[in-house]
């Protein structure tokens, strides 16, 4: 079973140490995502149909919005991950840059002898009894590291990441609707009259406009949803999964277990947030 270490939210995103050894489905997220292999076994990440295998020689980088999976090649070995979900407006902000967005330029990232001594700093501060103010500092760091490796500035602000390609006003409505009404029973049918389109055209332009399906980036916001509230409510997992439209604390378990790997037990027991 793949468990989670040690988790800390912060304006930085998101900051994770896993145990993992199950697979995960294809998802996506709205941050930058780092992962990086720690130790135990390999295991491959599939992103946009390509394959990058984790290993102490190679970590992997994946876009916002940009399709991927996780597959460990030994369930029994497992393997330990350091797995990061930066914000871009926070990369752009820390910074002090508008000449860009964050937007790795390739999904391999070399293990140079920096970016592996930024790994270890940062595996420490996540394994310590508290974090201290270096971590924000030791994230933007490495993110930056990994970026510049890319090669890859975009023209653009921050916003460009979720937005600014988003040029269809029904696109923006639908997002709006499924993003204000993330825990109600509400189908996709619905959001697309509710945005004036017909379901093909809207699942259509919806794609060309985001990179993804409707049912995608509803599954990605519930995700957000329910990892905030683990990390910062005290509801039960069973009003959670309620919230969220689940009919039952089991079918939410699954739902998160298949986009994270993990149990939502396992996830708000580690979870810390950082508000400085």
């Amino acid at each position: 079973m793949s468990t989670a270490i040690s988790v800390y939210h912060g304006h930085f995103g998101r900051a994770s140490l896993y145990s993992l050894n199950r697979s995960m489905i294809k998802h996506a997220h709205r941050e930058g995502h780092l992962t990086f292999w720690v130790q135990g076994g390999l295991s491959t990440i599939t992103i946009k149909d390509l394959p990058c295998v984790l290993s102490p020689e190679r970590a992997a980088a994946i876009n916002p919005w940009e399709l991927h999976s996780y597959d460990p090649h030994d369930n029994d070995t497992g393997q330990y991950c350091l797995v990061l979900y930066i914000k871009p407006e926070w990369f752009m902000n820390f910074s002090r840059s508008s000449l860009g967005v964050l937007k790795f330029g390739r999904p391999e990232i070399d293990m140079t002898p920096t970016i592996t001594r930024l790994v270890a700093h940062v595996v420490r501060l996540l394994t310590m009894a508290r974090t201290t103010d270096l971590l924000d500092g030791y994230l933007y760091e490495l993110t930056s590291a990994c970026f510049e490796q890319t090669h890859t500035w975009i023209p653009g602000t921050a916003e460009s990441n979720d937005n600014a390609r988003i040029n269809d006003f029904r696109v923006r409505k639908s997002i709006r609707l499924m993003t204000e009404n993330v825990g109600q029973i509400m189908g996709l049918d619905d959001v697309a009259t509710e945005s004036g389109l017909s379901r093909p055209h809207f699942f259509k332009l919806f794609r060309n406009q985001t990179g993804v399906t409707p049912k995608l980036f509803w599954n990605t916001i519930r995700m957000e949803r329910a990892l905030t509230e683990l990390a910062e409510s005290p509801k039960s997992i069973t009003d959670i999964s309620l919230d969220l439209g689940f009919s039952s604390q089991s079918s939410f378990s699954r739902f998160f277990a298949l986009n994270t790997g993990l149990a939502p037990t396992d996830y708000r027991r580690v979870a810390h947030v950082l508000h400085s």
